[in-house]
């Protein structure tokens, strides 16, 4: 019997090496992809904030970012909130480079979702929902509030 972990890993590993695939065009990593996407949603963000939103570590996004400005895709400032911690937000030309590759990203999560029925994907998202609750209670302390599922699975 296969061990349900290596299974869920090779499952994220074809996504991002689907979602890499169909980025080249656009020259951007999935990591730096998914910082313009955040920055797209929410104007701006610092980097602690655009690390916990894209699953990355601080190291990875002060290189993400680096790369990005060097690009001219996201310009970085003082935080209008505090002096020490500066916020990335989207330029023109980082503006347009998402808006063109969001779709094919996009297109990659829908052909994966049309591989199941809309019940299945209900259940596949109900699945995954309880998998990452029942691991995440082991990280946190005794004392801490259980964490609930999110009413957005997408």
């Amino acid at each position: 019997m296969e061990r349900l972990g290596l299974v869920i890993k090779r499952a994220e590993q074809a996504l991002i090496a689907e979602k890499t695939r169909v980025l080249q065009e656009f020259h951007l990593t999935v990591p730096q992809y998914a910082v313009l996407l955040v920055l797209l949603q929410s104007s701006e963000a610092s980097a602690a904030q655009l690390a916990r939103a894209c699953l990355v570590t601080p190291q990875t996004i002060a290189t993400v970012l680096t790369n990005l400005e060097g690009k001219g895709l996201i310009e970085r400032a003082a935080s209008p909130l505090h002096q020490r911690v500066r916020v990335a937000q989207l330029t023109a030309k980082g503006t347009d480079l998402i808006r063109r590759a969001d779709p094919a990203a996009l297109a990659v999560e829908q052909r994966l979702a049309a591989a199941f029925t809309a019940d299945e994907r209900k259940a596949f998202t109900e699945h995954l929902e309880r998998a990452i609750t029942t691991l995440a209670r082991h990280q946190l302390p005794d004392d801490a509030p259980t964490p609930q599922p999110a009413d957005d699975p997408s």
